[in-house]
């Protein structure tokens, strides 16, 4: 068996037993472990797994390339086992060349970010692996049984992973909740105490200095967003318990109970859902305002007690006296003293107005008595009438003819003759008797017209040869000039401060027309 079989032989056993593996690792001066991501996607605790391992390569031969061959084998069976055995492993040992060769190729972005990131590392010849950290060397790793070809890889691609973490924070910061934030810098901070990367560790800090700016910043406006949301809710809360006390301190007279019974229970709807859904207020703040809705709540159904019963009881006291009403009206029912009877119904209908009401159904049942007690009266009368219907026909004739008389004494001319003729007419108008119910008011508007014209003249005439009533009128003309100069000076200060003179300009008008007449009736 060749060296080299033997050499691939010995890795592949130890791959099949990677306690006893003798193959060469890189010794580091702390274990490196990686902060959790903020996306939620952990990489978990980072240690160097069996990748990590730097191969110890066979002596070259040029005569013998053939050697190289099994190394590869063996580093890739090597990689495998590693996968199997530490599935949490995330970085690589091996050389890009080797890496291109074993897994997908690296991108050239990434090529170049690792020689970027390379510049801060050194090598020394007993194989220990140095980071340049700010100010200071700080060693990292070692490979004790030989330097790999690129001893680099392993600690630059976890300083790549601690960049790609803190990128990934500050394209998240701005829409942390302010736990996210404290944890996700504490995570950073810790994966960046002593990590065992190479490459730009103190610009990796600065920028995580930043993102503690940001975060602070982001906290402070959640918590300015916070004490908004919680002062709008304490607003709705209290505008909720406001108008809770509205309603509760209306006038049970006047009070619509059903409507303002259903807006009470969609405040407390409200209540509920803002304490469900929206910011929490302090405990004090929010008992206090729960103590005020209560009470209102509670105020408002004791004056809705009160009130039905005091109603029970007048609805009893108004039952009482309409059955008393009814009683009066049953026993006029049968009377044939028309006129007085009438007038007696008329009274008991004022009565029966005055007295309120009932339950519906109750006032609708003693109404229905109340009727027919008036109805048997009428109807009695209406049948006597329909007997004296042919002798009130001829009276409406009489009486059409008085009143033609009547309007003949118009203008008045003469008063006494007037008044002397009118009083001859009215004595004949009463002897005439009844007229149909239709044409009486016509009949006694037309003859009241006449009537009122005599008076008229009669106080014209007093009026005219009163000396104090004159006296009186010319008083009157002074108090009008007054009070219209009075309303006058208040309409221009009421202009003159924008306010309504609607009012005052009709007094003013009012006024006027007084002050017009008045003048007429003093220089009469």
């Amino acid at each position: 068996m060749t060296t080299a079989e033997e050499e691939t032989k010995a890795a592949t056993s130890e791959v099949e037993k990677p306690a006893t593996s003798t193959a060469p690792e890189p010794v580091e001066a702390a274990s490196f472990e990686v902060a959790p991501a903020v996306s939620g996607e952990a990489p978990g605790t980072e240690k160097a797994s069996a990748e990590d391992k730097p191969l110890e390569k066979p002596e070259e031969k040029p005569e013998e390339p053939v050697q190289e061959t099994p190394q590869r084998e063996t580093e890739a069976a090597t990689q495998e086992a590693a996968k199997e055995t530490e599935p949490s492993a995330r970085f690589s040992p091996v050389n890009l060349e080797d890496a291109q060769a074993a897994q997908a190729p690296i991108a050239p972005t990434e090529k170049l970010a690792m020689e970027e990131a390379s510049k801060f590392g050194r090598i020394d010849e007993e194989g220990r692996v140095f980071v340049k950290d700010g100010e200071e060397e700080r060693e990292v790793g070692q490979y004790p049984e030989g330097v790999p070809e690129n001893p680099f890889a392993l600690y630059v691609r976890r300083f790549l992973d601690l960049q790609a973490q803190v990128d990934l924070a500050g394209a998240r910061m701005p829409s942390l909740k302010a736990g996210d934030i404290d944890a996700t810098l504490k995570s950073l901070d810790t994966a960046l105490e002593s990590p065992m990367a190479v490459g730009d560790l103190a610009g990796l800090r600065s920028r995580v200095a930043k993102l503690h700016e940001q975060g602070k910043a982001r906290k402070e406006a959640l918590a300015k967003e916070r004490e908004v949301a919680k002062a709008k809710a304490l607003e709705a809360r209290t505008k909720i318990v406001e108008t809770a006390e509205k309603i509760a301190a209306q006038d049970p007279a006047r009070t619509q109970w059903k409507q303002s019974g259903e807006r009470l229970r969609g405040l407390l709807d409200s209540w509920k859902e803002a304490q469900r859904k929206g910011p929490h207020l302090d405990r004090a703040t929010e008992d206090a305002l729960w103590k005020r809705f209560s009470a209102a709540r509670t105020s408002f159904d004791r004056h809705r007690k009160a009130f039905f019963s005091q109603l029970d009881a007048k609805r009893a006291e108004v039952k009482t006296k309409k059955e008393a009403l009814i009683k009066r009206a049953e026993e006029l029912s049968g009377s044939t003293d028309w006129s007085k009877t009438s007038q007696a119904y008329r009274d008991l209908m004022s009565e029966w107005k005055a007295a309120g009401r009932a339950s519906r159904k109750e006032d609708d049942a003693l109404w229905e008595r109340f009727r027919a007690a008036q109805q048997g009266f009428f109807d009695a009368r209406g049948e006597a009438n329909a007997k004296t219907d042919s002798e009130e026909h001829e009276n409406l004739a009489v009486k059409e003819k008085l009143l033609e008389q009547a309007k003949a004494l118009l203008p008045i001319k003469d008063l006494d003759s007037a008044k002397a003729a009118f009083r001859n007419l009215l004595d004949k108008w009463d002897e005439a008797g009844r007229v149909p119910r239709g044409d009486m008011q016509r009949l006694e508007n037309g003859l009241r017209s006449v009537e009122e014209a005599i008076s008229k003249a009669e106080k014209d005439l007093w009026n005219k040869t009163n000396p104090e009533t004159k006296a009186r009128a010319e008083g009157l003309v002074g108090q009008l000039e007054e009070k219209i100069a009075e309303i006058e000076k208040e309409i221009s200060e009421a202009k003159a401060a924008k306010q309504d003179t609607k009012n005052l300009e009709e007094d003013l008008a009012a006024r006027k027309s007084w002050l017009d007449q008045a003048r007429k009736t003093a220089a009469e």
